[in-house]
């Protein structure tokens, strides 16, 4: 499919991403020991919610100029509003996560009082990778539950060992959010590495390429940075399955991303969002665990919740450069997707968030509960 990764020129420290699979008599051997496993292991009457109704997928549309509008749409109202969310191209083999679709971007673009929509996916390795093959060949999180997800784990490592994906622009999908720095907008999600989008003056959307920071990122990269709006900073983390397991990042304003600094954990935890402060960063040590085993022993997905475990918050200068100085701070057992915000008042720092008491992947998959029970989240 092309050349190796390059810098674009055109772009300063963006990659070009051209991944190169393989649709050999190998690939062929590996779908057919995929055919049989989803066969004989998968239960096919499972549902996929989110793949129906208000989820199912739609297709890209390109700019769709002078919407009707209802009212009246102020001459000095001028830009682009757009959001991205997960929107699968390709049928799932078996299971499907709602976090598993390919990232869409839909872009709603105002200009002297007229509308134009569009909505374009991502373009990254994986999906570029999908379209050659004319279908889905990366494993799904859904897929990621019992016996059958340790075989589906097995067949990814087949697709890679024998270069039949080519992982070296890693696997991510674009598809949880965006953020704009340095004069880039940026399509996130926590597996990967970002992916600069071009805004068109018709509202259309193009993907450039990965950003790497000139080769000094070389983890993920969270889906939820924060960007100071007073030092014009980013504040960034990635999260790992193998030490350091957290590794929080400084970018300056004018896009250096300063040196790693490691943060010690226990285990290979899910920390989705963090947060920070004028003088401090905040992280989510809570126990949404990765653990491969009690998937295969509990037939559960292969991120699971310890209810017995306490939660902390790590407090460390936003500055460190080692996290010696980080405070935890033990709280009662629960889970945060999202925070909301975080200040500081005099000598107290103040957290806002999103507080889950007993987080169920399985509930944003194929098993979906009819009655979500609600409870006091105060702490």
């Amino acid at each position: 499919m092309g050349d190796d990764g390059k810098k674009n020129g055109g772009e300063g420290e963006l990659v070009k991403v051209e991944p190169k699979p393989s649709n050999g008599f190998t690939s062929k051997v590996i779908d057919l020991l995929e055919k049989l496993v989803v066969k004989f292991l998968y239960d096919t009457s499972l549902p996929h919610h989110y793949l129906t109704g208000n989820f199912a997928p739609v297709t890209e549309t390109p700019p769709t100029k002078d919407l009707p509008v209802k009212g009246h749409l102020p001459d000095c109202l001028n830009g682009e509003f757009v959001r991205v969310g997960p929107n699968p191209k390709f049928s799932p083999v078996a299971g499907y996560h709602w976090f598993d679709g390919d990232g869409m971007i839909h872009g709603l673009r105002i200009k002297d009082g007229k509308a134009t929509y569009v909505s374009r996916f991502v373009k990254t390795s994986r999906l570029k990778q999908e379209e050659y093959f004319g279908r889905s060949k990366f494993m799904k999180i859904g897929d990621l539950k019992g016996l059958f997800g340790l075989l589906m784990v097995n067949i990814h490592m087949l697709r890679t060992k024998f270069k039949v994906l080519d992982v070296s622009y890693g696997g991510g999908t674009a598809n949880t959010a965006l953020v704009y720095h340095h004069g880039k907008l940026l399509a996130l999600s926590e597996a990967d590495k970002p992916y600069a989008i071009k805004v068109f003056e018709d509202g259309d959307l193009q993907t450039l390429g990965m950003l790497d920071y000139d080769k000094r990122l070389g983890h993920s990269f969270t889906a939820h940075p924060k960007v100071d709006p007073f030092t014009g900073e980013m504040f960034t983390f990635g999260y790992a399955h193998t030490p350091p397991y957290i590794t929080y990042r400084v970018i300056s304003k004018d896009g250096y991303m300063h040196d790693p600094v490691p943060i010690t954990v226990s285990d290979p935890i899910m920390m989705h969002d963090f947060a920070i402060t004028e003088n401090y960063a905040i992280f989510l040590d809570l126990p949404l665990i990765f653990r491969p085993k009690e998937m295969v022993k509990n037939n559960t997905l292969i991120f699971s919740f310890d209810s017995t475990r306490k939660a902390r918050f790590g407090v460390l200068p936003r500055y460190a450069k080692d996290e010696k100085n980080i405070r935890w701070f033990e709280l009662p057992n629960c889970f945060i997707f999202h925070n909301a915000n975080a200040w500081e008042e005099e000598d107290e720092v103040v957290l806002i968030t999103c507080r889950l008491q007993n987080p169920k992947l399985d509930n944003v998959g194929g098993a979906v509960q009819e009655k979500h029970e609600n409870f006091s989240n105060e702490l």
